[in-house]
């Protein structure tokens, strides 16, 4: 098996680059313009002041002083998006969309050239849509994740099977997909810090300790990662969500985050045909408390005004004051749009 993991770089303030051409190589980021508002991305350039998603504008602000903050423009992200997954076509039929800037695509039809045509996908993405893109090569999905990030902005890295496991040993264990940040701190505090000490450590003792978790870190890191690349399966559910490096207390932060990904989720519908007849939220805390909640409807919905009128009320019963550090929004129970659902709430 080959697969590809693309990743569109600093996707929506690369977008607004595009549009703005004169703030090129300049500290840029994307979202709120209130001093309390949160980023929702950031440039490069940005990033070597420190500047990252989810931080609060006046914190952002003190790191850099000369940062430009644009709002957002979702539509405008969508519209280019999809220019980009039209694009992944001609190189794989095989692609399963993981976000609006991130996908794996299936090339195991890929016999030979593999380098040279992974260079030609960033070069037709380059020059069709103005847009870097970097892009990992390996023979699972985990793999090829991590590839697309070692030689991020504007890259590409092949991890191969005799590269397994002495490439990644040096890394840090929070390069292993599934390990979060409460797992890492017990991680760090029985003395492990690198995917070569996880390594020392036997597969019984990660089961006993992480449970099914442990497990899978035990075979990733070994190469092993038997998840597909799954193209047009059925969904039971549309959802997204979004985890913050600083969390977030403030009610109309949450809200302007909820109406963003109630907007995404429209979009996702629309394309796919279908609406759903529940609406759901969920929220982790600082401290890793998961909370959701739904609300079943008379009538299925898909428009963005009716699924975030739902989540406004389940926050506004559910009042958490604890710090978030992720908010989620999903439509369940799917079923194909026959008809052209009426606004009604």
């Amino acid at each position: 098996m080959k697969i590809l993991h693309v990743d569109l770089d600093a996707f929506y303030a690369s977008v607004e680059e595009l549009d703005h051409p004169e703030y090129k190589n300049r500290p840029l980021a994307v979202g709120g313009q209130r001093e309390d508002g949160i980023l929702t991305t950031a440039n490069y350039p940005a990033r070597k002041f420190g500047v990252h998603s989810a931080m609060p504008v006046f914190m952002a602000k003190s790191l850099c002083p000369d940062l430009i903050i644009l709002p957002m423009h979702r539509k405008k992200y969508l519209e280019k998006s999809q220019e980009v997954f039209d694009l992944l076509q001609d190189f794989s039929p095989r692609i399963e969309k993981v976000s609006i800037d991130e996908a794996y695509l299936d090339v195991s039809h890929w016999q030979e050239g593999e380098i040279e045509k992974s260079l030609a996908l960033k070069k037709k993405i380059k020059e069709e849509t103005g847009l870097n893109i970097s892009v990992g090569l390996s023979y699972n999905k985990f793999l090829a994740k991590l590839a697309s990030d070692w030689k991020k902005p504007d890259g590409f890295f092949w991890i191969k099977e005799e590269d397994i496991p002495d490439l990644l040993f040096p890394l840090p264990i929070s390069k292993v997909h599934g390990i979060g940040s409460r797992s890492e701190d017990r991680l760090h505090r029985m003395g492990i810090r690198t995917v070569e000490d996880l390594y020392q450590l036997d597969q019984d003792f990660l089961q006993d300790h992480f449970h099914k978790a442990g497990l899978q870190w035990y075979r990733r890191i070994r190469g092993i990662d038997p998840r597909p690349v799954e193209v047009n399966s059925r969904r039971k559910s549309l959802g997204t969500e979004e985890t913050f490096h600083e969390p977030i207390t403030k009610r109309e932060d949450i809200l302007a985050i909820l109406k963003t990904q109630c907007q995404e989720l429209e979009e996702e519908s629309l394309k796919k045909g279908i609406q759903g007849a529940t609406v759901s939220i969920k929220l982790k805390t600082k401290d890793f408390k998961v909370y959701t909640r739904s609300k079943t409807l008379r009538e299925p919905v898909y428009r963005w005004q009716d699924t975030f009128a739902v989540c406004r009320d389940l926050i506004d019963k559910l009042a958490l004051k604890a710090p978030l550090r992720l908010v989620g929004c999903s439509l369940n129970n799917l079923m194909d749009r026959g008809i052209e659902q009426m606004t009604f709430l």
